[in-house]
């Protein structure tokens, strides 16, 4: 393969009506934007070109969460929810039109920086993660924050969670589909219905794609 060369694999999460695009670039490979755009039009039946995306907040107009599709919506007047994640030359994308989505990919670290650890991740999960095999400990790590991070992307605006207050399922102990275990007040009754899907990254890499309920 050329190094401007790109490795597509489409996903589709069918219980929650996502499609997921996971993009493998070259070094000219697409932006994030770009494979954005492609996954929604392919979905929507509009010419990628169509596509508006919109980064900036609807609450506070920062860059920060999941984008706002403008453009297209659905046949009756829907929106669609879309976001994606880069790592290096990967690129997960996903679209759908029933709930908010997010996604994330994170990179896994042989060394572990305690401090750092205690703020992101809840008692329970540091406990998990210390009770795992040291070879497979980095990466199970990396999947609980892309989970935590494809969360927050998701939810968008919203009020300063301490992550380590939050407690997901651990990978590889929910069949790849997890869920909120100890939840905060920002995501109100809702979040017994939020999902996260562990996307294949090749490389050391873990992606999540997070479904709100």
């Amino acid at each position: 393969m050329s190094m401007d060369a790109t490795a597509d694999e489409l996903i589709e999460l069918e219980e929650s009506g996502v499609r997921v695009l996971v993009v493998m670039r070259g070094r000219r490979g697409p932006g994030t934007d770009t494979v954005l755009r492609r996954l929604v039009a392919g979905g929507a039946g509009v010419p990628a070109d169509d596509v508006e995306l919109v980064h900036a907040c609807e609450v506070c107009g920062a860059r920060h969460g999941r984008p706002v599709v403008a453009y297209p919506t659905t046949p009756s007047g829907g929106a669609w929810f879309a976001d994606a994640a880069v790592s290096g030359d990967a690129i997960v994308a996903a679209a759908g039109t029933r709930r908010p989505v997010g996604v994330a990919i994170e990179i896994a670290v042989a060394g572990f920086d305690g401090v750092i650890d205690e703020a992101a991740f809840h008692a329970s999960e540091l406990a998990a993660l210390a009770a795992l095999d040291p070879a497979r400990r980095p990466l199970v790590r990396a999947a609980l924050w892309a989970r935590k991070s494809a969360l927050l992307r998701a939810v968008g605006h919203t009020g300063f969670i301490e992550p380590s207050t939050l407690a997901v399922s651990v990978p590889g102990d929910d069949g790849g589909v997890g869920r909120v275990e100890r939840s905060v007040p920002e995501f109100g009754p809702g979040w017994r219905d939020i999902r996260f899907h562990d996307v294949p990254v090749p490389g050391n890499r873990a992606g999540s794609v997070a479904v709100l309920g």
